[in-house]
């Protein structure tokens, strides 16, 4: 019978947050949230009324950096990893709970992954694709906080068809959402910054191997090289993934993929060149 912390990270959002756990209700056992900087929006009140224990952290402008943080404060090893603007349909919400009902998962399974729709703004505009590691055994995985970073697991991933709706105020793919947001340019300079250091320098999780895995480990290698390779075949590889889930790789689909992958090697170059003109000191 393995217990549930529902643990979400989060700035502001307090209506979506309340949506969140009314849609999940009897889904977990334990609730944290960490809050990214000053509470300014009543986000606590909201938590302590639904009976879960609220934290205020430095302001990192993403919530990467605070999920070592708020797994350390879970109580049970089973941690949902949802963010606000997220909540589970029936499906996954009747699995929770016959979840939480049956015996402990074989040892080797160090997470669960769902389908999260893409969302236009009014309604899914996909049905099984893409997917998103959403339940980790804390034990069992190894993660450091920089945005665009999953957790690794030690074992095996099991894939569930079932959906973590993903419902933002806006859209949540394509080529405006992508360049024309100061948030998301906030969030691959916040990339760029960490490159020119070590992944053990940032918040990690049972983390401490100081060289990059190979994603990242080529943007610093080869920045240039790195974002035109990725804008060519970023397209092709998530559209094979797709029609392998059974789902029509509409272009308005995949054109956000590449260009992130682009900005954030842009971003890395724009990062390394100002270091170098503080004379190696971090920007």
């Amino acid at each position: 019978m393995p217990p549930l912390t529902l643990a979400v990270c989060l700035h502001r959002e307090r209506d979506l947050l309340d949506r969140l756990l009314r849609q999940a209700s009897g889904c977990y056992d334990d609730l944290v949230v960490v809050h990214d900087g000053p509470d300014e929006s009543g986000v606590r009140a909201l938590v302590e009324e639904h009976g879960g224990r609220f934290f205020e952290r430095p302001r990192y402008f993403q919530q990467e950096p605070h999920w070592p943080f708020a797994w350390a404060q879970a109580r049970h090893d089973w941690v949902l990893r949802w963010d606000a603007d997220e909540f589970p349909s029936e499906g996954l919400r009747a699995w929770l709970i016959d979840f939480r009902s049956r015996e402990e998962p074989p040892v080797d399974v160090s997470a669960y992954s769902c389908i999260l729709p893409l969302w236009d703004g009014t309604r899914a505009r996909t049905r099984r694709w893409p997917r998103r590691i959403a339940l980790i055994h804390r034990g069992r995985v190894r993660y450091f906080g920089m945005a665009d970073q999953s957790p690794v697991p030690d074992g095996r991933t099991v894939s569930l068809d079932l959906v973590l709706h993903h419902q933002p105020e806006r859209k949540c793919y394509g080529i405006r959402y992508t360049v024309a947001r100061p948030k998301v340019q906030r969030w691959h300079d916040e990339i760029g910054r960490a490159l020119l250091r070590k992944p053990t320098d940032l918040p990690c999780w049972r983390w401490d191997d100081p060289e990059w895995p190979p994603k990242w480990e080529q943007i610093r290698r080869r920045p240039l090289w790195t974002a035109l390779y990725r804008l060519v075949m970023s397209p092709l590889w998530n559209a094979r993934e797709a029609v392998q889930y059974g789902e029509w790789p509409r272009p308005s689909f995949l054109t956000f993929f590449p260009l992130q992958h682009w900005m954030t090697c842009m971003s890395y170059i724009r990062m390394r060149r100002r270091q170098r003109q503080l004379g190696g000191r971090l920007p």
